[in-house]
């Protein structure tokens, strides 16, 4: 995106902002204006992504201060404890579809109460009535340009050492890699779950002595690509990214993805819940959303975003039409239900 219309962008937001400001009679700088609200997010380029996209717009809309600070990486914990403890030392967090179906099972989350017609194009995998999805990441291949003769087109290929010869990676993890054996060996995406877990691992059986490494955390994954050091590779988009971005001769293949939502949620009982619903709808606009794609490669979830953002930028982004329509949404529910013995399971596999 140029200069010029990333600054014509921000003027346009802000009127958008204005206008919302206008057509709510609570949502006015005149009433609001020495209010503030704590917002917790990953830190990192998300602190930054974040604060250009949704902190600072909404205040400038509404005259309410945003403090953005880190929340841990799992932060159903610390949800927990805020609640039962009532030291509401946040208003308003990020939260990922599984930490909202733990924190809904314990009711550790407020209602949003958003109207309708400010999330009428918003993907509806992304709207709860405890939580409003804003980002959308996922679990993809990725491979070295340079060494593979052709490109892959699929997870099959992932099991094709002689047309596609190279050393491998895997997460170490039984998410996401059960699905993604599940689809190499021919399970279509719309019929993964219940994942047939005995197919999986007979599956990974055919793979397991070709991968050279197993993964545990998303920066040693783009380390890992950006470096060389594996040619096949499953993980994370923005990861991936962040490689390419840094100049790997590397490509992402979207499809078989799968991907998943991250999003706002306001711990039960705070006395800040109704401005945290004002913030938490104000980041459904389209507008808002379009601006963390400058710095995240996180796709938004109200699609209309799409509107305002550069095609080659779009292009990189999970739920850009082209990309969206060749993966699938990974179940929260399942993973919940079997987490634990399924890891289990895994792990005893690993050392088998």
């Amino acid at each position: 995106m140029t200069k010029t219309s990333f600054l014509n962008l921000s003027r346009r937001s802000l009127l958008a902002a204005g206008a919302v400001a206008l057509a709510t009679p609570m949502l006015t700088r005149r009433s609001w204006a020495n209010e503030s609200l704590v917002v917790a997010d990953p830190g990192g380029p998300f602190a930054d992504g974040y604060r250009k996209a949704f902190y600072e717009p909404f205040t400038a809309a509404t005259g309410i201060s945003i403090n953005g600070v880190a929340r841990d990486a799992e932060p159903t914990a610390q949800f927990k404890s805020i609640v039962e403890t009532r030291s509401y030392i946040w208003d308003v967090c990020t939260l990922t579809l599984s930490a909202r179906l733990i924190l809904e099972e314990e009711d550790l989350l407020e209602p949003l109460n958003i109207e309708p017609a400010k999330v009428a194009n918003v993907m509806p995998e992304a709207v709860h009535p405890n939580m409003l999805g804003t980002d959308v990441y996922a679990t993809v291949m990725a491979y070295n340009t340079d060494m593979l003769p052709e490109a892959p087109t699929g997870w099959d290929a992932f099991w094709d050492l002689d047309r596609f010869p190279g050393r491998r990676c895997l997460r170490k993890n039984p998410i996401d890699t059960l699905e993604i054996a599940l689809m190499a060996d021919g399970v279509l995406p719309a019929d993964l779950y219940p994942l047939d877990l005995d197919r999986a691992f007979r599956k990974l059986d055919q793979i397991k002595d070709n991968i050279d490494v197993w993964w545990t955390g998303g920066a040693q994954s783009t380390q890992l690509l950006e470096s060389g050091e594996v040619d096949m590779i499953a993980g994370w988009n923005a990861r991936f990214q962040a490689a390419i971005d840094n100049g790997a001769p590397a490509k992402i293949v979207w499809n078989g993805g799968l991907y998943s939502i991250e999003g706002w949620g306001v711990p039960k009982g705070n006395p800040k819940a109704d401005l945290a619903r004002e913030f938490v709808a104000f980041c459904a606009q389209p507008e808002m959303q379009a601006k963390f794609t400058d710095d995240l490669a996180y796709g938004p979830t109200n699609l209309r975003a799409y509107d305002h953002i550069a095609a080659e930028r779009a292009a990189i982004l999970p739920t850009a039409p082209q990309n969206l329509q060749v993966m699938s949404l990974a179940s929260e529910p399942f993973w919940k239900a079997n987490r634990s013995a399924i890891t289990e399971r895994f792990n005893g596999w690993l050392l088998s």
